[in-house]
């Protein structure tokens, strides 16, 4: 059985590897669609699909999950959603059930005849991008909330001076 879980990964934390490893505990794949894959350099989506393809693969190696066991896809937003869930079922393997806590995916998934699970959540409070992104942005300790290769990783591409330039030419704006 494979599992299907859409989420923007921006970036990616140590919530997100909790719930793919429960995920685990139902299936035996997942793909991790790293969704509005378009977007990047924004202060609430300032990573590239590629930096958060790059961010999960060396997270989930970090965590022992082998690569044979997921595959990571980058899926661009769809401006329709009626024509969503087959925009993103045009781009990955076959699944049989969709992992989602957001409710406009479940409802979009749930209409067109897919089992939807809620995956529980990990800490929502603290594991959270946008608290991630927030404490980047203020100089907090960031780093305790994502695993050491994703701190790499953002320290590689200069991640956190990226989000800070971005969040002063916003504030201007």
């Amino acid at each position: 059985m494979r599992g299907l879980l859409v989420g923007r990964m921006q970036p990616v934390h140590d919530g997100h590897l909790d719930v793919i490893k429960r995920i685990f505990e139902d299936v035996n794949e997942v793909i991790i669609g790293v969704g509005s894959a378009q977007l990047s350099h924004k202060t609430k989506d300032p990573f590239t699909a590629g930096e958060r393809v790059m961010m999960l693969s060396k997270a989930l190696t970090e965590n022992g999950i082998p690569a044979s066991k997921y595959y990571i896809i980058p899926i661009e937003d769809v401006s329709c959603n009626s024509i969503w869930v087959a925009h993103v079922k045009m781009l990955t393997p076959p699944f049989t059930t969709v992992y989602s806590g957001n409710p406009l995916v479940q409802r979009l998934f749930e209409e067109s005849g897919h089992p939807v699970k809620v995956p529980p959540l990990f800490n929502r409070k603290i594991y959270s991008g946008t608290e991630v992104r927030r404490r980047m942005l203020k100089n907090e300790d960031w780093q305790s909330l994502v695993p050491k290769s994703v701190v790499k990783v953002i320290d590689e591409i200069n991640g956190v001076s990226r989000l800070q330039n971005l969040g002063y030419k916003e504030l201007d704006e």
